[in-house]
């Protein structure tokens, strides 16, 4: 494939980007387990309103009550009436007691566990976020959000193997960026990082969401296409074209060579590649010897 390769920040390795196409879900289960505990504390609210409005029902009754068998305590020479009575009220006062005191130790036992399970969410938040960043670190390319290539490669094989079991086309498309070297040494490698994730976020833009798009390394890029046709292939790569970068005032065009083949029942994943990398330095070479813009030539599909 292409022999230009990136000095600097230009590599694989560059710190991640901060406006990554690829949206990790990291900040929205963080926002989701902030909301979650939120929630329960406002729940919590509205539980305590609820028990203490409870207890001084209860407490009021209980006022109440003993208010009216007050006088009856208070005449000693009555007789068993003003005993049962004054036991009986006495007996309420001590089941309202013994009820408020266990609401509230219940009350508490709730919002401990209840505080142990937004920790837990929390963490799980934080465990899935984790998992996100591994994830980014094990299958995207820093720089510019696109797959890398090892997944770009299991990818790859996959779909051979779903094209193999169900005769359905398979195309790959390899892109070579033209000017990425001058862009370097015209404006810096700060300008050269612009035009790679550009030509990403265009590449993006311009696959189906059933498709994969992947960096290579350096200035090579590959577009996996399952059951893609030739104009749809055409269509992608007219919606890369006229690409151009603002740095420091200045617009500097993004022009890139490519390759594509359809897959071949019975040929292998390197096989497949081969054919696109012929194409794709085919191309290379046409815009070299004739110093001009290509001429874009569809590449004949083979028969299915």
């Amino acid at each position: 494939m292409g022999n230009d390769s990136l000095e600097g920040s230009n590599t694989q390795t560059d710190g991640v980007q901060a406006n990554d196409p690829q949206a990790t879900s990291s900040d929205a289960w963080l926002a989701q387990s902030t909301e979650i505990r939120e929630g329960l504390q406002r729940l919590d609210r509205k539980q305590w309103w609820m028990w203490s409005s409870a207890v001084m029902i209860i407490l009021l009754l209980t006022i109440g009550i003993a208010s009216f068998a007050f006088p009856a305590l208070m005449r000693l020479g009555e007789g068993t009436y003003s005993f049962f009575l004054s036991q009986a009220v006495r007996g309420l006062i001590a089941l309202v007691l013994i009820f408020s005191v266990y609401s509230v130790y219940q009350q508490y036992l709730i919002n401990r566990i209840r505080g142990e399970l937004a920790d837990q969410i929390h963490s799980v938040a934080k465990v899935e976020m984790l998992t996100q960043e591994v994830y980014k670190l094990a299958v995207l390319d820093p720089l510019t959000g696109l797959h890398n290539r090892r997944s770009g490669e299991q990818r790859l094989a996959e779909e051979i193997t779903r094209s193999r079991r169900y005769a359905r086309p398979l195309t790959v498309i390899l892109l070579d960026l033209d000017n990425l070297k001058q862009c370097n040494d015209r404006f810096g490698h700060q300008a050269g990082d612009e035009m790679l994730r550009a030509f990403s976020q265009r590449l993006t833009r311009a696959i189906r969401g059933s498709d994969m798009a992947v960096r290579l390394g350096g200035d090579e890029f590959m577009a996996i296409l399952p059951e893609c046709r030739a104009e749809e292939v055409r269509h992608v790569l007219s919606r890369l074209e006229n690409l151009q970068i603002d740095f420091a005032g200045q617009k500097f065009p993004v022009t890139f060579a490519r390759g594509w083949a359809d897959y071949q029942p019975g040929e292998t994943a390197q096989q497949l590649l081969k054919r696109a990398d012929v194409a794709l330095y085919a191309d290379k070479r046409l815009g070299k010897d004739t110093g001009e813009k290509r001429v874009r030539v569809p590449v004949p599909q083979p028969a299915r």
